[in-house]
This record gives structure tokens, C-alpha cells and sequence, in this order.
């Protein structure tokens, strides 16, 4: 499968979801920015996978990322974001989606596991994010972080530079 057959336009989401379903394989979700791919995000990725048969990542598109981490960001588009994640041996697919919440991107996947990293607890998810999920059948599960990394960290590191 090449690159741009693991990116997934939105709208095809649902029918891809439903095609993995018959047959029988449990998918995983997880979603972000993934500007500056690094260590941590590639081991996230990587645990992720561990819960199922396959998974999907959603990525925030440019606009809600300038929204959620401000000015100046993304640094990568989100194609290029796209690319470089489905490059991954862990990731099946990912998607481009343009909410700030990941709960459209959670109704069509309709996940058997969502991940999100250990910056949450489930009383701090997102309300309708864990509504989404839970009411479709899934479960949640939180992985560590990789200390000491992250994009933020990365980017201050070039400014030094």
C-alpha cells in the first residue's frame, strides 16, 4: 500500500471503518497535530497500535492547529503532517480533520479503542470525545509519554540553535 493510499479523505472514513469491521479486525484511534514528528510521538504511535488489529490516526487539520497551539504553527502542512505519519509502520491510516474536538473524527471512526496520551485522566478528556467513543461500543486507554519530548521542546531547541 503506498503513502497516499494509507490517507484517508474524511468523508471515506465511515466506509473504510465498516470494511475493517467485516473483517473482523479491532481498530484503534488516536488524533493530534503531529507537527514535528519525534521520539515521543513515534513510541505513542507505536503503544497505540498494541490495543488492535489497526489504526487510524486523525490529525488536526492547519486551521485547528493554529487555533489550538497558536500563531506561527503548524510548522509542517497538513499534507506533509499526513504523509509523514502514514509512513509509519504502526499507523494503517490517517485522516485529515478540521475540528479543534476530535468527535466528528470519533463518530465516523467509531473506534473499538481510542488512545490519548497520560496529559489526560477521563474525568479531563473531552466530555463528548468519551460520550462519542463509549456510546459506540469502545473503550479508552491512556499511554505515557515519552519524557522529556515534545514538539514544544523541539522548536524551542532550533530557536537556541
Amino acid at each position: 500500500m503506498s503513502l497516499k493510499d494509507k490517507i484517508i479523505p474524511f468523508e471515506q472514513l465511515a466506509a473504510w471503518r465498516e470494511n475493517l469491521r467485516s473483517e473482523g479486525r479491532k481498530l484503534a484511534a488516536t488524533n493530534g497535530c503531529f507537527d514535528l514528528l519525534h521520539a515521543g510521538h513515534v513510541t505513542y504511535l507505536e503503544n497505540a497500535r498494541s490495543f488492535a488489529d489497526a489504526m487510524v490516526v486523525g490529525l488536526n487539520g492547519d486551521e485547528s492547529v493554529k487555533a489550538l497551539k497558536g500563531e506561527g504553527r503548524p510548522i509542517n502542512c497538513e499534507q506533509d503532517r499526513a504523509i509523514v505519519l502514514a509512513a509509519l509502520e504502526s499507523v494503517t491510516a490517517v485522516t485529515i480533520f478540521p475540528d479543534v474536538r476530535a468527535t466528528a473524527f470519533l463518530a465516523e471512526a467509531k473506534p473499538d479503542v481510542y488512545v490519548k496520551g497520560g496529559d489526560y485522566t477521563l474525568e479531563t478528556l473531552d466530555r463528548d470525545e468519551r460520550r462519542t467513543v463509549e456510546s459506540a461500543g469502545g473503550r479508552i486507554e491512556l499511554v505515557s509519554f515519552v519524557p522529556d519530548k515534545s514538539t514544544t521542546r523541539t522548536i524551542e531547541a532550533i530557536g537556541r540553535g
